[in-house]
């Protein structure tokens, strides 16, 4: 039997795979890129990067495309000595993408936690507004709320909280 010295040792020297999740205006960008910053020896893949194209489209193809960009961007960082922490944020709204995605990790070792942002459906409109995002993408976002409601996923409430207050919920959380 490990010891719980041991394990605390373990979890200081285990790389971290931080996944954040949620419906698109959420926050994950922002908390992320403010996640990162607050850490050392930490990088942070924004899995929209992966989707910047022109035009944008949706196919079968580019969905395979951008799945095999990120899990290759991912095997990058967790191969890297100079990264500790990896923090990955996507939309992830189906449980089967986050398995397909780690599934192309499984060679590496590594502790994962998987956290989903959330806020209330008049604060996501809010915030989708502010952003001046199109009517439509509002509709979509808010729709996609009730995916996240029963994934397995640490959630967090963003509703009337910032950024930094998030980022804080996840250190507290994840013992950083």
């Amino acid at each position: 039997m490990r010891s719980e010295k041991y394990e605390e040792e373990r979890g200081k020297l285990m790389k971290q795979l931080i996944i954040i999740n949620g419906p698109p205006g959420v926050g994950k960008t922002t908390v992320s890129k403010e996640l990162y910053q607050s850490l050392n020896q930490a990088v942070w893949l924004d899995g929209d990067w992966c989707w910047m194209m022109h035009p944008w489209e949706f196919s079968a193809e580019n969905i395979r495309m951008v799945e095999t960009n990120i899990t290759f961007l991912l095997r990058s960082y967790l191969s890297n000595s100079g990264f500790q922490y990896i923090v990955f944020n996507w939309v992830l709204h189906r449980e089967e993408i986050i398995h397909s995605i780690l599934a192309g990790l499984q060679d590496y070792e590594f502790d994962k936690a998987l956290i989903t942002l959330t806020c209330s459906e008049e604060a996501l409109r809010e915030r989708m507004l502010q952003d001046n995002r199109p009517p439509e993408q509002i509709t979509a976002s808010c729709g996609r709320l009730k995916l996240y409601a029963d994934m397995d996923t640490y959630k967090i409430d963003t509703t009337g909280s910032t950024a930094l207050e998030t980022v804080t919920k996840i250190k507290e959380r994840l013992k950083l």
